[in-house]
């Protein structure tokens, strides 16, 4: 048997190094979220020789000299998801977004044929030879088909995980150690309204369900109105701390869940100390290709499926705008219609897509006679099932174009809902 750790040594080297093999010119796959190359992207901004390198990867957790204004000039950022610590930088045009279901994401990753490095950051190596992802596995397995050079950062605050996100030494061309703390995500206080709109959710929510949560308070709320639930399961594409509240409640068991009985499955997770500990050598929690996540034929197999998301804006036709307010950028598609077209499927399965109903001191109404223009329409009208505010929910699937807009009205804030019901009326609508 092959000594791995002699292996490791040959292969071992620094940052700096690992930088050296970027060409001008190259096209860069970097895994995302906490499983981001820091080290590597902190060498290559220290390379004042390097430029025109383009950079692919989802959800930037944090904020990395490399995707600044200062480095667009130099490094051209291929966002796949619109987060935080990018908003900036497309709304500026300094960087572009690449519009997918996240589902899709690796089958898009195969169809290109000029990735030259695939770069990530790994817990350390076992004896066996085997890196894990740790907390992102979306499009690992693609990225390593496809690339031709494959960079791997070792670090050893990222947790060991489980499922189809390992990768072998004999994979790897290159290999060095950053020891980068990692980004930590605390649930905030929730609001009233946070609340208010978790109870009527928590409300429709049966024991034996399998649950998907989206990022934001809303669903962080919903979650923690579930805890009474029993034998609940988790299906999702991210995992939070509150899931994992969820699970040391009780609520979670995973017990009666067709596919992948007793383990709760994701693709990537973001948290804080806490979340990172439990998911360390926990066989119970399974990292997996996001197109197994979220494949929507997967999804309307699994009964009970409850799907939580957010949204911007809602308009009376039940067009529902997530990613942008107008055509200013805001967010990205990620995996809601993905979610969305499964629960609808699903035996006993719901979606729902909440907002608030209003916003900037009750002067903004999110559900509106149209979108705003230029806005992105992530969820169809065809699609969208539930749409719920600290009013109520709105059943949309399976109503008329008038029984539509006025379950819609019946949720927005009551200011507006005189003035909604004049304009459906000369949109003839109602």
């Amino acid at each position: 048997m092959p000594n791995w750790q002699e292996i490791y040594q040959k292969k071992l080297t620094s940052a700096q190094e690992a930088a050296g093999l970027i060409n001008c010119g190259d096209n860069i796959l970097a895994l995302s979220a906490l499983s981001h190359p820091q080290g590597l992207f902190q060498a290559m901004v220290e390379r004042p020789d390097l430029r025109d390198v383009s950079i692919s990867s989802l959800y930037v957790p944090a904020e990395y000299p490399i995707f600044t204004p200062e480095a667009a000039e130099r490094f051209r950022h291929i966002s796949w998801f619109c987060s935080p610590f990018t908003r900036k930088l497309l709304q500026a045009g300094l960087a572009v977004q690449m519009p997918c279901f996240y589902g899709h994401y690796p089958q898009l990753v195969q169809e290109y044929d000029n990735f030259e490095v695939f770069a990530a950051a790994v817990s350390p190596m076992d004896k066996h030879g085997y890196f894990s992802f740790s907390c992102t596995a979306d499009i690992a397995m693609a990225g390593i088909d496809k690339a031709k050079k494959i960079i791997l950062e070792v670090n050893p605050y990222l947790p060991r995980t489980f499922g189809q996100n390992l990768i072998h030494i004999s994979r790897a061309d290159i290999i060095f150690e950053a020891p980068c703390q990692l980004p930590e995500f605390s649930m905030r206080p929730f609001s009233e309204k946070d609340l208010a709109i978790g109870n009527l959710i928590a409300e429709m929510v049966p024991d034996e369900a399998i649950i998907q949560l989206g990022i934001g308070s809303i669903p962080d709320a919903a979650a923690s109105c579930l805890k009474d639930k029993r034998d609940l399961g988790i299906h999702t594409e991210l995992f939070t701390e509150a899931m994992l509240n969820l699970i040391e409640a009780g609520a979670v068991t995973n017990a009666k869940k067709p596919f992948d009985r007793y383990k709760s499955v994701t693709t990537f997770l973001l948290g804080n100390r806490r979340v990172y500990d439990y998911a360390d050598n926990n066989p119970s929690l399974e990292f997996h290709p996001v197109d197994y996540t979220n494949d929507v034929h997967l999804l309307s197999q699994m009964p009970k499926l409850i799907s939580i998301n957010g949204c911007v804006q809602v308009d009376l036709w039940g067009q529902v705008a997530s990613e942008s307010i107008g055509p200013k950028l805001y967010s990205g598609s990620g995996g809601q219609v993905d979610f969305v077209r499964g629960a609808v499927q699903s035996p006993g399965g719901h979606s729902f897509i909440a907002t608030y109903a209003s916003a900037k001191e009750d002067t903004l109404s999110a559900i509106v006679p149209t979108l705003a223009p230029g806005s992105i329409v992530t969820t169809l009208r065809n699609d969208a099932d539930k749409i719920v505010t600290e009013y109520g929910i709105a059943q949309l699937r399976g109503k008329t174009v008038r029984e539509r807009a006025l379950a819609l009205i019946s949720i927005a804030h009551p200011n507006f809902r005189e003035e909604l019901t004049e304009q459906a009326k000369t949109l003839k609508m109602i």
